[in-house]
């Protein structure tokens, strides 16, 4: 559904336009109803259709709860889960807290993930690439069983 990078700005009230190709599958997907939470590994944001971010919820909560790690999973995916919707020009506000989250600014670069389109400041995604391009980890997958048959 969603793939490729898009640089766009975020406004003063903390708005964010969606580029017409993401804003066209998200309305078709879920009429423009959308969810944001944060990313437990990295410094961005998750948005997710509504109807993808369910199926996320549901597997969240099908986890057994009794270990630290689906518990803490869930109080930070969850916890952090906040609906939004399109507006009339086909903007979101995110909140302030996960603005703060992912350190949001002005720039912000919005890379598409399949199913949900990720959040980066322009600062934490170019530091990003600098160290996974080229990284051992990334050599490692790729010369691994799990992506020889990509032939990427």
């Amino acid at each position: 559904m969603f793939r490729g990078i898009n640089s766009v700005k975020l406004d003063d009230k903390g708005r964010l336009a969606l580029p017409m190709r993401f804003r066209e599958a998200v309305v078709a997907a879920c009429a423009g109803n959308m969810v944001v939470t944060i990313d437990a590994s990295d410094a961005c944001l998750l948005l997710y259709p509504l109807s993808e971010w369910e199926v996320v919820q549901r597997h969240l909560e099908e986890l057994a709860n009794v270990g630290a790690a689906a518990r803490t999973m869930q109080r930070l995916l969850i916890g952090h889960a906040t609906d939004l919707a399109l507006d009339g020009n086909g903007r979101v506000r995110l909140p302030l807290l996960l603005r703060a989250h992912a350190a949001l600014d002005k720039e912000i670069t919005l890379v598409g993930q399949g199913n949900k389109i990720e959040i980066w400041s322009d600062v934490a995604w170019a530091a990003g690439m600098s160290r996974w391009v080229g990284s051992e980890a990334v050599r490692t997958l790729a010369e691994g069983e799990t992506l020889a048959d990509l032939r990427l």
